[in-house]
């Protein structure tokens, strides 16, 4: 499965409660979260666009720093 790097504006534990929210509702996803370096990296055969779209429901800022 391809993983993706994304880095997310992340202040707290609120904003990783977030992030987890939205990618726990998308299937065949795995992820880990890192709040200090406000990263999260994704295992997941759904396109970019998708992941991204998903992330941004959560109101932060999301950029998209490629595969790992």
């Amino acid at each position: 499965m391809p993983k993706h790097e994304f880095s997310i504006d992340m202040t707290c534990e609120g904003c990783s409660n977030s992030v987890t929210h939205v990618l726990n509702k998308l299937r065949d996803v795995q992820f880990e979260i890192d709040l200090p370096n406000k990263r999260v990296c994704i295992d997941s055969e759904h396109r970019v666009d998708t992941l991204l779209a998903t992330l941004k429901k959560t109101g932060k800022s999301i950029s998209y720093l490629g595969e790992k």
